[in-house]
């Protein structure tokens, strides 16, 4: 009955178009909540031992961010899965806002600087200039480019989504050729894309030889990218869009990055 929850629930996830990472997730936590109850029949679950799981995690100190996450997985086994009522009157638990790391455009240039292999230098180049993801650039296929409109497509990134991005100018003849000369993937490994782990290898080695104290890996120049884009200006809704951020909430939980003299609004007590 176990292999029944798991199997049932992976296929509903996966029909719903659930990001691998979420579905693998969701199923850690509901593995756990049937070791934890294994000695109960599945069709007697109920929202107390939901509850009594969800307690038991939180006295071994989680994160609130983990409470949220193994609360919305056994919810979703219980409604989407076992089609029982599991409404808790739990209030979800406050997730600490964290200070968003970032590369000052002069790190960012001392890194690509020590980086001696040329297409691994590309790569960061677009990673950075484009906020990309990394297992967005580790995917990108030669089809994804349209040079004359100086734009890129990244095919079901997070959340299975499409978008845009841009294709900056300074590495737009080095992008073409690769282009002209691979026959698939812009940046192929052994056996097919370079890999997600090969490119945090890369990140972390060329930070270390740039001396950058902070802790360098690959989403950091997609945090540097959008906070270098909101100094200079350009509108939240606009970066939205080029990141994906489906709720303008996520993008603006950068402001705080942005340096007071950038600042430019007037109050209008000012006036």
């Amino acid at each position: 009955m176990t292999f029944d929850v798991l199997y049932n629930m992976k296929r509903e996830m996966l029909r719903r178009k659930l990001s691998p990472r979420t579905v693998k997730t969701y199923l850690n936590y509901v593995k756990m909540f049937l070791l934890a109850n294994k000695e109960k029949d599945v069709r007697k679950f109920s929202k107390k031992d939901v509850r009594e799981f969800l307690y038991k995690l939180e006295e071994k100190k989680v994160s609130g961010s983990t409470l949220n996450v193994a609360h919305n997985a056994l919810r979703f086994m219980m409604i989407d899965v076992l089609h029982k009522a599991c409404y808790l009157k739990i209030k979800y638990a406050k997730t600490p806002v964290r200070q968003i790391e970032y590369l000052t455009k002069e790190e960012v240039i001392k890194i690509l600087n020590v980086i001696e292999n040329a297409k691994h230098k590309l790569l960061i180049s677009l990673m950075y200039g484009a906020g990309l993801r990394v297992r967005e650039v580790t995917r990108l296929k030669i089809t994804d480019f349209s040079f004359e409109e100086n734009i890129g497509f990244v095919r079901g990134g997070k959340g299975n989504k499409d978008r845009l991005f841009i294709i900056p100018q300074k590495i737009k003849k080095e992008l073409q050729k690769v282009c002209s000369q691979e026959t698939h993937w812009i940046f192929p490994g052994r056996n097919g894309s370079l890999t997600v782990k090969s490119v945090q290898l890369i990140v972390k080695q060329a930070g270390k030889k740039a001396k950058i104290k902070k802790h360098v890996h690959p989403h950091i120049f997609r945090h540097s990218f959008t906070t270098h884009l909101l100094e200079s200006g350009i509108d939240v809704n606009s970066v939205q869009g080029l990141l994906g951020h489906v709720r303008p909430e996520t993008t603006l939980g950068y402001s705080h990055t942005l340096r007071p003299k950038k600042i430019t609004i007037k109050s209008p007590l000012d006036y």
